[in-house]
């Protein structure tokens, strides 16, 4: 396949840029990079993932071509900056982006099943996302999850003079030495406050980092951005006081609340992969001390074979409800359908294909002590449905179900 984007400008070089990519965490960690870089004070700092992008705090749409990329990444340099963080998709990365801009840090955040409609398989997505670790230079360093199996052949082809540094997040490769390890974590809806052990080889790096988030699943995401700063030279106590200050991006794990209405918990995640439902999935469990209630759909036209395991995933809640999610050209009961056949056979569940009843139906079903998670859409703002775009949001969603459930306290039915 011909590479469709030209060689990287002279000064691109200049700019020491940390990229970012995996199935799930490519948005949060590349945030987290951009807070820690930035906290070392030593100029402009630029920021792309898939939701937003732009210098500093001067953030708006992502670019919408390579042009408009390189544009920002000009900005930047012209600014005097000379570090940057972005998310690199599979899909760029499949077309050669990884010869098209100098990347000094590759961090590979985990391999799950996904975008098999772009690859048409698990060996071509692998690869295509390993191949931002192969252009990367001599002196550069690649960040990987000891976790993750496929971590082990992204090492295996790495250049020569290309170094590997390891995370793990808690309770994961125990087996194995890594350079910065999450012992512990305590999640609430204050924060997550992780227990960090390192190698003494890194420097200074604290013990103790905590997050402005609440999901746990967000603590692998911390660490690796954390390594990844300290790879490009950043002092470990300045990028840990960088990531602290970063809030989560919108429409990950996001709490959804609207001012004086005492209802259930709302929490609105992208989670559209069985990995990233799964962890969104615990991380709601950690933090919920009622029912844990999922409003559920999947995108059309794309990989039914992901549907059952998302199916298989939503089974750790205790109700579930399908629905809608950008089903394009295909029926959108058809999709339920596949979802459903993952289910545990008791699991409780409601099937409105509608997204916004669905979204108001679990909200006016839950009580106080309930959390409700919307999961697939995150911080989308449209729904693609028979061709057609149309504005939806779950965050305004859930505000509007939010308002109109204010005051009720509802007894919560029996459940498995």
């Amino acid at each position: 396949m011909t590479n469709p984007y030209p060689p990287p400008p002279d000064w691109a070089h200049e700019i020491a840029t940390i990229a970012v990519t995996g199935t799930d965490g490519k948005t949060s960690t590349t945030r987290f990079c951009a807070a820690g870089l930035a906290a070392a004070k030593l100029g402009p700092v630029a920021r792309m993932t898939t939701v937003d992008a732009g210098i500093d705090d001067e953030i708006g749409p992502p670019p919408a071509d390579h042009d408009h990329f390189l544009a920002m990444m000009r900005a930047l340099h012209q600014r005097g900056g000379r570090r940057a963080a972005i998310e690199a998709t599979s899909a760029a990365l499949g077309l050669g982006f990884a010869r098209a801009w100098p990347v000094r840090v590759g961090v590979f955040t985990n391999l799950g099943h996904d975008h098999m409609r772009t690859h048409g398989s698990p060996e071509h997505y692998l690869a295509s996302k390993a191949q931002l670790f192969v252009a990367l230079p001599a002196g550069g360093v690649a960040v990987l999850n000891a976790a993750d199996p496929s971590a082990a052949l992204i090492a295996e082809v790495l250049p020569a003079g290309v170094r590997p540094l390891w995370f793990a997040g808690p309770g994961a490769a125990e087996h194995r030495r890594v350079d910065l390890r999450v012992r512990t974590i305590a999640p609430s809806w204050d924060g997550l406050a992780l227990e960090l052990e390192a190698r003494d080889e890194l420097g200074p790096i604290p013990d103790r980092l905590v997050l402005r988030t609440p999901a746990p699943f967000q603590a692998a995401n911390a660490a690796a951005a954390l390594l990844a700063c300290v790879a490009l030279g950043v002092d470990g106590s300045l990028a840990a006081a960088g990531i602290e200050t970063c809030p989560a991006p919108p429409g990950r794990f996001e709490i959804v609340t609207v001012p004086g209405v005492v209802a259930p918990r709302v929490v609105v995640d992208y989670a559209h992969t069985p990995e990233a439902l799964r962890a969104a999935l615990a991380s709601a469990r950690a933090l919920c001390g009622g029912r844990l209630i999922l409003v559920l759909g999947a995108g059309g036209d794309g990989d039914r074979g992901k549907r059952p395991a998302l199916g298989r995933a939503a089974s750790a809640a205790d109700w579930v409800i399908l629905t809608s999610d950008n089903p394009r050209g295909e029926d959108p009961a058809r999709i339920a359908a596949d979802l459903a056949e993952g289910l545990a056979l008791d699991l409780p569940r409601t099937v409105e294909l509608d997204r916004d009843r669905a979204i108001a139906e679990a909200i006016a079903g839950a009580t106080v002590d309930d959390l409700v998670l919307i999961a697939g859409k995150g911080h989308e703002r449209i729904q693609e449905i028979a061709g057609q775009q149309r504005p939806f949001s779950d965050r305004d969603s859930a505000r509007a179900a939010l308002s109109l459930a204010s005051g009720r306290l509802l007894p919560a039915p029996t459940t498995r």
